[in-house]
């Protein structure tokens, strides 16, 4: 098991990368936001995360629970057929290790708001109109993202690993469009829509409770919110 992408298209393999706000900022995000910690998910410790938030990105492990909930899932969700609004924007992934790096360009490109002339506006433009699967294409021909990327896995805390090594944690992402919640994850074939949400940081706490209460033998799940910087 390991963070690989949708299948049918020829893999293209990155560096796996940390948290690195300065990746959005030095391509076009504003600098009055940025990703912090969320120091633990019950409702006093979700009490320090800075608000407003516009996204949240979510680390847990891939294990074969999860992996059969994931399956279990989307076999579910495409006989009963969700109502997916048309503002959401969701890019499938068919890069290996570029989890992180979705994980960043669904937040900004569900909160276009946020993101000023650069990289990211770029992508959010050209992806607008396009399937997911034109806009992981888009992804997959766009160099300029993947050197910012390896530049990013590179300048992170720790040292990546070698780029052979299988990756058995996945990075998903998610925000609030038109008062629902949605669960943006580029492994799956479509967006998953949690039902509606009054507060982006309460809602994706209860999903997020669910992932580690179905396979509580793992201690790897962590999250950081796009919050607005106090003035």
């Amino acid at each position: 098991m390991t963070d690989q992408p949708a299948p049918s298209r020829p893999k293209l393999k990155w560096l796996p990368l940390e948290a690195n706000p300065d990746i959005i900022h030095e391509n076009g995000c504003s600098k009055e936001w940025s990703y912090n910690d969320i120091y633990g998910f019950d409702p006093e410790l979700l009490g320090f995360v800075p608000r407003p938030v516009s996204a949240i990105i979510f680390l847990y492990p891939i294990t074969d629970v999860a992996e059969k909930f994931r399956h279990e899932e989307e076999a579910r969700l495409t006989k009963k057929e969700q109502d997916i609004s048309p503002n959401v924007i969701f890019f499938k992934q068919t890069i290996s290790n570029a989890c992180g790096m979705m994980a960043i360009v669904h937040s900004l490109a569900n909160n276009k708001e946020l993101v000023g002339p650069g990289l990211f506006h770029d992508i959010i433009k050209k992806a607008s109109q396009m399937t997911p699967e034109e806009r992981a294409e888009l992804l997959e021909g766009c160099e300029q993202l993947a050197n910012v990327h390896e530049t990013g896995a590179k300048d992170g805390q720790t040292r990546p690993p070698p780029l052979e090594q299988k990756i058995d944690l996945h990075f998903v992402c998610f925000v609030e469009v038109d008062d629902h919640l949605y669960e943006l994850d580029g492994r799956k074939s479509f967006p998953i829509n949690h039902g509606r949400c009054d507060d982006l940081v309460d809602c994706a706490a209860r999903v997020m409770r669910k992932f580690m209460e179905q396979d509580p033998g793992h201690q790897n799940y962590s999250a950081i919110a796009l919050s607005k910087l106090a003035d």
